[in-house]
């Protein structure tokens, strides 16, 4: 296995899941190594959970236990997956008297709108008692910080850490997290490696399995969560929301973020032909997380009449709810738009099975064009079609 690069052995592994075949140990004893960890996520983990398939879900629990333990001989993988077989099961309970109420941030910033913003409003809802913390990083509590009824638990999660790190963030969670009279709320959040983790009494623990949940319908995740904290906690109208501090304003907001996943983005000139269709002095446009991504997005509008955000997510956000139109492709910025009711063309790529679009589609309130882009889509109809899509709300600038 050592004449091989840590991506192969991954998607090997990968392979080997997928076929529903015994996966190598030795395969993933080199991926929960600290030079391979990052393939063992961003192409293992993803490639089982982007597909949405149930059957899946037990899968990543046996494998993940399995790597838990090879990091961490004290943590036993059998345990760790009968617990989980365990807590994946939804309930109907109803908790009362609750002093604390967390809930797990899912890291990423367009899951917390799409997802984890519903769960909070039916924990508001439901726990007018409780003080409710959302657990995780500042960038997503900011996109609640306005909201009063939302504190913030903070605890860091290296995305590009190893595995080894990323089991140190759950140590502390666990710590944090032992509270009396508190239950948390879990929507398959990183933290605790989708549900694998436990961080508190099982009987205090609700998890929202979304991998799963939906079986194989098409749902939007959006829609699953509504119907899970209805069948778990009774609420009926939970829906996504945003509270950020405001920011700056904006006619056209665009984002050409792609969270690190390449695959999402449309290369051979789309990126300058959209901004050149939508230029002028009311289009913000995102830098994003910096570096290569704010130089490709400085290079895509050279020379163009347009406003930058170089900064936070959260107050884009806010510029976002108050524009007119919003544009970009499968992240954040989407969710937001959706949530909040803004009419919004999003650019749909990189998917890796029809599930994934399916789940991951925004949905919301307002208007909403969505380019489905695959595989062998040419960038020029891309780039077509979008335009096409926004001159349908008739403010294309020329």
């Amino acid at each position: 296995m050592a004449n091989i690069s840590c991506k192969e052995a991954a998607e090997e592994l990968l392979r080997c899941c997928l076929a529903g075949e015994q996966w190598p140990r030795e395969l993933l004893v080199r991926l929960t190594g600290d030079e391979c960890s990052p393939e063992l996520f961003t192409v293992v983990a993803e490639g089982l959970g982007d597909r949405f398939e149930p059957r899946l879900c037990e899968t990543y629990a046996a494998l993940f236990a399995e790597a838990v333990g090879i990091v961490d001989p004290e943590l036993d993988a059998g345990e760790l997956a009968r617990r989980y077989r365990r807590v994946r099961v939804a309930r109907n309970e109803r908790p009362g008297g609750l002093s604390y109420l967390f809930v797990l941030s899912r890291v990423t910033l367009g899951a917390d709108v799409a997802i984890t913003s519903v769960i909070l409003d039916a924990a508001k809802r439901r726990f007018p008692e409780a003080r409710i913390f959302l657990v995780g990083g500042r960038k997503s509590w900011e996109l609640f910080e306005a909201d009063e009824r939302i504190e913030h638990l903070p605890v860091s999660y290296p995305r590009a850490g190893s595995l080894g790190a990323r089991l140190d963030a759950w140590r502390e969670l666990r710590t944090l997290l032992t509270q009396p009279d508190s239950i948390v709320i879990d929507p398959d959040s990183r933290l605790t490696q989708l549900g694998l983790l436990p961080v508190c009494a099982d009987e205090d623990y609700y998890f929202f399995e979304s991998r799963g949940y939906g079986g194989d319908g098409d749902e939007s995740l959006g829609a699953l969560t509504q119907r899970w904290v209805a069948e778990t906690f009774g609420v009926e109208d939970a829906r996504a929301y945003i509270a950020p501090k405001s920011g700056p304003s904006a006619g056209i907001a665009v984002s050409l973020g792609v969270g690190e996943n390449a695959s999402k983005r449309i290369g051979g000139g789309f990126e300058t032909g959209l901004l050149s269709a939508l230029a002028g002095p009311s289009l913000l446009v995102d830098k994003g997380a910096g570096g290569e991504e704010a130089d490709r997005v400085a290079a895509a509008g050279a020379g163009l009449d347009i406003r930058y955000w170089d900064g936070a997510f959260a107050p884009f956000a806010s510029a976002i709810g108050g524009s007119r139109l919003y544009v970009g492709y499968d992240s954040a910025g989407q969710h937001v738009a959706a949530t909040c009711g803004v009419p919004l063309v999003s650019v749909f790529a990189g998917f890796p099975a029809p599930r994934m679009f399916s789940r991951w589609r925004p949905t919301g309130p307002g208007p909403m064009e969505i380019v489905r882009v695959e595989n062998n889509d040419n960038p020029a109809n891309v780039l077509e079609r979008t335009l096409r899509s926004i001159g349908k709300y008739g403010i294309i600038q020329t």
